[in-house]
């Protein structure tokens, strides 16, 4: 077999969890093949570079093998390699480490314990300490 369907390829490469949810990020244009956007039944080639965007970061991989028929995790290196430069895992630990998760909509109240990181996030330090006591009545008298 020279060629598989993206989809197929990206579940049977342990990319994606299932094949529905590869086709829907072919559909969202999460996933490119050489620079061009993938449709779910597009085919891929040996050589091909996919690029699969998750954010924060956009994975590449370079095609080895076009299979259909999902693997176990020892052969993964003999199916695909990854290519993804080290800026973009940099982005990756960048957004773990910096502290501020974005509440997915629909969640719910924040906690007691978001709530007052928030608070903390957003309350400037340096505004306890600035005196706001001007002397205007010197300017006046002049």
């Amino acid at each position: 077999m020279s060629e598989a369907r993206i989809d197929k390829w990206m579940w049977a490469a342990r990319i994606f969890k299932t094949r529905s949810i590869a086709a829907e990020a072919c559909k969202k244009g999460r996933v490119s093949i050489n620079g061009a956007q993938a449709k779910a039944a597009r085919t891929v080639k040996p050589g091909d570079v996919v690029q699969v965007r998750k954010p924060p970061i956009t994975y590449s991989f370079r095609v080895l093998q076009p299979i259909e028929k999902r693997v176990g995790a020892k052969l993964l290196p003999e199916v695909m390699e990854n290519v993804t430069t080290p800026d973009q895992y940099e982005l990756l630990e960048m957004s773990r480490v910096s502290g501020f998760v974005n509440r997915a909509k629909g969640t719910g109240r924040p906690t007691k314990k978001d709530r007052r990181e928030l608070e903390e996030f957003t309350t400037p330090e340096f505004t306890d300490d600035f005196d706001f006591d001007f002397d205007f009545d010197e300017e006046e008298d002049k």
